[in-house]
């Protein structure tokens, strides 16, 4: 069953409790008691350490394991009643204040977290005050996120508005979100029903969403496993060999691949797989100078006459 981001909150504030109560307990009683898998634990695992009580880098939670059992270093360090300096506690205030108006979050959190910021802002005094005299504005993806998560959580399916980088152009689709997760930027992974697959979609992408009456009702899919990254080419997957320049190396680092062979010049030779191809025309536009698509052919063609179109429109506007 699909998690969404504040039932996952919720577990992680109790497995705080759990494990301070349970010190060297094994992973996979942790995860029998949560009803969780192991992997879902142990990423559980890899951010709680960079939880603590205090923004400034202090006081952060010393959990680790070693696969089997789980180890918490410094419990009674972080158990000291907390001090608020003035600063935490405005910015806590501030931000508590910003996600109770979030649209699509459910009553009873939104009723929780508006009697809990109260309750802080008495503790706060002057603090607190100040704080009121702030506010905060989420952009768009703000909003998407808290649609989507209301959507997981009632089982709801979505209407989007969508725009692929890959084609240029803006799409709607009608998805069955399965979950929200984070790589770098925010993502929802669901079941589009206009290609009737596993869809990715960033959510700073959406443009416009809606959620439907219909309920979401996505076939019974194994989560895929993120901890290599979210692009993960398959070996059947079309390959593409790009060529770049010293200024071009970067694309080593961010783009997973077969090999990067050195070439005389200083550059290198990237072999790498993907599914969508085409998907890396932007990639071609954005090395200008410093690369080329050497096959496909018909990418490499691709990537020329859109930097030709390009060249083109900017002389026309000048």
């Amino acid at each position: 069953m699909a998690t969404n981001a504040i039932d996952q909150t919720r577990r992680m504030l109790s497995l705080v409790t759990y494990l301070r109560e349970r010190p060297g307990a094994h992973v996979q009683d942790v995860a029998r008691a949560f009803g969780i898998t192991e992997d879902e634990l142990i990423s559980d695992l890899d951010v709680l350490p960079m939880c603590g009580t205090s923004f400034r880098g202090g006081d952060l939670l010393d959990i680790d394991t070693d696969g089997d059992r789980i180890w918490w270093h410094n419990p009674d360090d972080v158990a000291e009643p907390l001090r608020l300096a003035a600063d935490e506690a405005t910015a806590l205030l501030v931000a508590a204040r910003a996600v109770a108006t979030l649209p699509g979050l459910r009553e009873s959190d939104r009723d929780a977290l508006v009697r809990a910021t109260a309750k802080l802002e008495t503790a706060a005094g002057e603090s607190g005050a100040a704080s009121s005299r702030l506010s905060v504005t989420f952009e768009a993806e703000g909003g998407v996120f808290a649609d989507v998560d209301r959507a997981i959580s009632e089982r709801r399916r979505l209407w989007l508005r969508y725009y692929s980088p890959a084609r240029d152009e803006l799409t709607e689709r009608e998805v069955d979100p399965i979950r929200l997760f984070a790589v770098g930027h925010t993502y929802m992974e669901g079941w589009c029903r206009l290609s009737e697959a596993r869809r990715t979609f960033r959510l700073d992408r959406v443009a416009e969403i809606r959620l439907l009456d219909a309920p979401a009702a996505p076939p019974e899919l194994e989560l895929r496993d993120l901890s290599a990254g979210l692009v993960q080419p398959a070996a059947e997957d079309p390959e593409v060999v790009i060529e770049v320049g010293t200024g071009g190396r970067w694309v080593a680092e961010y783009y997973p691949h077969d090999r990067a062979e050195e070439l005389p010049d200083g550059g290198l030779r990237i072999t790498l797989r993907t599914p969508d191809p085409a998907s890396l025309r932007r990639l071609g536009l954005r090395l200008g100078g410093d690369g080329r698509i050497v096959t496909p052919p018909e990418l490499a063609d691709s990537a020329r006459a859109a930097a030709r179109e390009a060249l083109a429109a900017y002389e026309d506007a000048v």
